[in-house]
């Protein structure tokens, strides 16, 4: 990899999306093609309820939840608490691979790290809050060989995490818009979103009844990382869709760093659990992720 091509090392971009948009599918196309240019890879699985990320990413058996290595879920007893309720960093959060075990990670056959935060629907009664999962994915920093990966970290459907503060700690938020007016309104959300943690607005905190908390949440949104708000186009089937889309985006002033072609073989590869392959949208990951490169390129001239 050239020297301008590692300005994405050490970043962590979170993939959100409404329910069947794809965030899935982008994260996993968009490692193959990183780790094909030459990055350290690392995907953190934060969707607490989808399963077969695994195997998307050719991985028999997924390795053991974080939520387990870092003491278990509040809910049932355990040390790793929901950040609405308590904010304050998840203890030993920073940590090396080697630090893990080798049952909580997994690495496939390109070399690319695999993490998952963990699943509520082994958690038992009580227990379906995935609030916790929302925390690990919020302060998981990973080091691997002393060097931080690229990590992308696929969160569940939805705009829940968001809200709950664990966009505050990524360098970038992906939406990924399929052709559907609620996806279009998803990413908008999300804009407005991050708009307003940039401009300083703080969180709700009317619930916390201890001032130490109340300052925590406030510190962790007044400390955000997270610079922009990206989208990425998924299942567009033709020209019409995609200008379509791309002309509802721009009356609510988002423009997209790339199209990701509607592909049918990678909706056979997750009904049979097999891994995804870049086959017949090679060049729109790669469009993507240079379009990622220049966009981080570009933060490091405004800093």
């Amino acid at each position: 990899m050239t020297e301008e091509k590692n300005v994405l090392t050490g970043k962590r971009i979170g993939v959100f999306g409404k329910g069947g948009s794809g965030k899935s599918t982008t994260v996993v196309l968009l490692a193959q093609v990183l780790r094909d240019r030459g990055y350290e890879v690392c995907v953190l699985d934060a969707d607490s309820t989808n399963i077969g990320l695994h195997r998307a990413l050719g991985i028999e058996q997924a390795p053991l939840p974080l939520l387990d290595h870092f003491g278990g879920m509040v809910f049932s007893g355990g040390l790793v608490t929901c950040p609405v309720d308590d904010p304050t960093p998840l203890p030993g959060a920073e940590i090396s691979v080697d630090q893990l075990g080798v049952k909580h990670y997994s690495h496939n056959d390109d070399g690319i790290l695999f993490l998952t935060a963990g699943k509520i629907g082994d958690q038992g009664p009580g227990a379906g809050c995935d609030g916790p999962v929302a925390k690990i994915a919020r302060d998981l920093r990973v080091y691997q060989d002393g060097k931080r990966p690229v990590t992308l970290v696929d969160f569940k459907a939805g705009f829940e995490d968001s809200a709950r503060g664990a966009v505050t700690s990524l360098d970038w938020a992906i939406v990924v818009v399929d052709p559907t007016m609620a996806a279009i309104q998803m990413a908008a959300n999300m804009r407005d979103l991050v708009d307003q943690i940039k401009a300083g607005r703080l969180p709700a905190t009317q619930h916390l009844e201890i001032p130490e908390l109340i300052e925590w949440a406030n510190r962790i949104f007044r400390e955000a990382t997270v610079k922009d708000v990206l989208v990425v186009l998924n299942r567009v089937r033709d020209e019409e869709i995609e200008g379509y889309v791309r002309k509802k985006l721009a009356e609510k002033r988002l423009v997209p760093i790339g199209t990701i072609r509607d592909d049918h073989s990678i909706a056979t590869s997750w009904l049979e659990g097999k891994p995804l392959e870049l086959v017949n949208v090679s060049e729109d990951i790669e469009r993507i992720v240079k379009k990622l490169e220049a966009v981080a390129a570009r933060s490091f001239t405004t800093v």
